[in-house]
């Protein structure tokens, strides 16, 4: 059994969980992190007359956050206050190797990872909801992200949030199309400041908890402390874009594509990180011109409306979270590839990175992951 490989397990809940229960129709496991977009979804799917029950992961490191407070405990607290069940499930077993070491390995490679999709993809979409699905029958899923799930001729999009400067979609790209209808987002049409004005009404014990700008396995330090290793934190040369020495750098772990302050150099112009060689421990700093890019080509991609994931398809792309999506074809598509061409360059696509794309009604149409 795959979760057996995977040491994932049902724990009790620091509060208490109830007991393991046939699944009714109207069943939805809610994501909860102890913050206060999980805790209103949790709200707001139990007044809508949802069968729910609140399910936190136990990952490594976040768990001793120090003054941030561990979010199993808040969460758990939440659901009592909204006298609902919690169950915290352990998956640090493949949260280590899946997210965390992967991260690292992105970096040893001068890429620039994004673990929160990967996370979305290959732990919460995945193995916990399988994991779910085995203990308490078939559930849908529901998370705090603002984002929209919408039905039409009988079938399921995935598509931008109202608020389009809150919009989250670009995270949740990689759920299947067959889980897809099972997915509840009910912040598509909410402000975060409507959601934490529901939460200060309620009196929730997490209204005015900060929104958290780190990672989550990194607590409340920084993302290269988890990248404290030898390989990565080594001083090298920083060139200009001919090659020639200009400087020396703290390590390439410190540093990503299109990084323009903090970099240690002083050129008497804007410059940027353009290039990161982690085999000979380089960094390339360039103009602006010298890190856009036009064509973009990814992996590992996965496909929402697999008739507009064609040649010629006018589309639009997102490199990075923040930031409107550009207009874009497709170039090219292959197994688990795409090439498509952006109509402007754009500034600083980075391997590792994600690339998303969406049509004419925001709806995802496929990402994957920035290899060149």
């Amino acid at each position: 059994m795959k979760f057996d490989k995977w040491n994932i397990k049902l724990l009790n809940s620091p509060l208490g969980a109830c007991e393991n229960k046939h699944s009714p129709p109207n069943q939805v496991a809610v994501l909860m992190s102890g913050g206060v977009d999980s805790s209103v979804t949790a709200y707001l799917l139990k007044e809508q007359g949802w069968n729910i029950f609140g399910v936190t992961m136990m990952i490594p490191v976040s768990c001793n956050a120090g003054k941030k407070g561990c979010c199993g405990a808040d969460a758990a607290l939440v659901c009592e206050e909204l006298e609902i069940p919690h169950y915290l499930i352990d998956v640090t077993e493949p949260f280590q190797k899946l997210i965390i070491e992967n991260f690292v390995q992105s970096y040893t490679k001068g890429q620039t990872p994004n673990p929160c999709v990967d996370c979305n993809t290959q732990l919460k979409f995945s193995l916990l909801w399988d994991f779910l699905e085995e203990n308490f029958g078939t559930c849908n899923l529901a998370t705090g992200h603002y984002a929209k799930v919408s039905k039409s001729n009988e079938r399921t999009y995935l598509g931008k949030a109202t608020d389009k400067t809150k919009d989250q979609s670009y995270f949740l790209y990689g759920i299947t199309i067959e889980k897809l209808s099972r997915l509840i987002l009910p912040l598509v049409d909410f402000t975060k400041e409507k959601v934490r004005s529901i939460a200060t009404e309620l009196n929730l014990s997490v209204a005015e908890k900060s929104e958290s700008m780190e990672l989550c396995f990194a607590g409340e330090g920084d993302y290269r402390s988890v990248l404290d290793i030898s390989e990565i934190n080594r001083e090298g040369d920083i060139t200009d874009m001919q090659g020639n020495k200009i400087a020396t750098h703290k390590g390439i772990a410190n540093y990503t594509l299109g990084q323009r302050q903090g970099i240690g150099y002083a050129g008497g112009k804007p410059l940027y990180v353009a290039k990161i060689d982690a085999d000979s421990n380089t960094i390339a700093l360039g103009e602006r011109e010298d890190i856009s890019y036009n064509v973009i080509k990814s992996n590992q991609v996965n496909v929402l409306i697999p008739e507009e994931f064609v040649a010629d398809s006018r589309l639009f792309g997102k490199i990075r979270s923040y930031g409107n999506s550009q207009p874009c074809k497709i170039v090219e598509t292959g197994k688990d590839e795409v090439i498509v061409e952006f109509d402007e360059p754009q500034f600083a696509p980075c391997p590792g990175q994600k690339l998303v794309l969406y049509n004419n009604d925001d709806n995802i149409v496929a990402g994957g992951t920035i290899i060149s």
